[in-house]
């Protein structure tokens, strides 16, 4: 949590953070020890097609989640067919920011879903029977992702070595499934 009796802004905070982030960061051997919080600073660096929306934020430092970055990575990640957003599970965030950290770019992930509202997942089931009823997106722990210069395999094989969550492989559609829930993995 930021001081805010200190006289720093969040802004100012974060912009020295951002400054030192990818000298001071760690370099993680595994994503087990990323997740386990084996570093100082965790980030996240997204783009949303469908809003021309961008996310480069920093928001997990030194043990704590910033509070407001969270607020960010939820807004960003909202159903934007019904614009409404939910708190999305950190330990996704974290799972995103750790395949992204092993996967060595800076290139953004470009975001395909993240939240849906019940009406959003009902109207992708009634297009594809690769939707679930009781997706996890619905419940803020899953995100549907690309990454321009990776393949679906190598997206997926970093995912999944998080050893944190489901991942799904959707070679033909070029993206790849990221949740929280149980560990798995499917699809080619």
């Amino acid at each position: 949590m930021i001081n805010q009796k200190s006289g720093i802004s969040r802004r100012e905070l974060l912009g020295a953070f951002a400054a030192t982030a990818f000298v001071a960061a760690p370099a993680y051997a595994n994503a087990a020890g990323f997740l386990r919080g084996a570093g100082n600073i965790r980030r996240i660096k997204m783009y949303s097609t469908r809003t021309d929306e961008s996310l480069d934020m920093i928001y997990w430092i030194e043990g704590h989640y910033i509070k407001d970055a969270l607020a960010e990575v939820n807004w960003f990640m909202r159903d934007w067919r019904q614009n409404k957003a939910r708190d999305i599970d950190t330990r996704t965030v974290d799972i995103i920011a750790a395949s992204q950290q092993l996967l060595d770019t800076s290139s953004p992930f470009l975001m395909l879903s993240g939240y849906r509202t019940p009406a959003t997942n009902n109207l992708l089931r009634a297009r594809s029977r690769n939707v679930a009823k009781n997706s996890l997106h619905m419940s803020g722990q899953a995100a549907d992702l690309r990454m321009q210069g990776k393949s679906v395999r190598q997206i997926a094989r970093a995912a999944f070595s998080c050893a944190a969550g489901g991942v799904g492989r959707y070679s033909r559609s070029n993206f790849v499934h990221l949740d929280c829930g149980e560990k798995r993995l499917w699809g080619k």
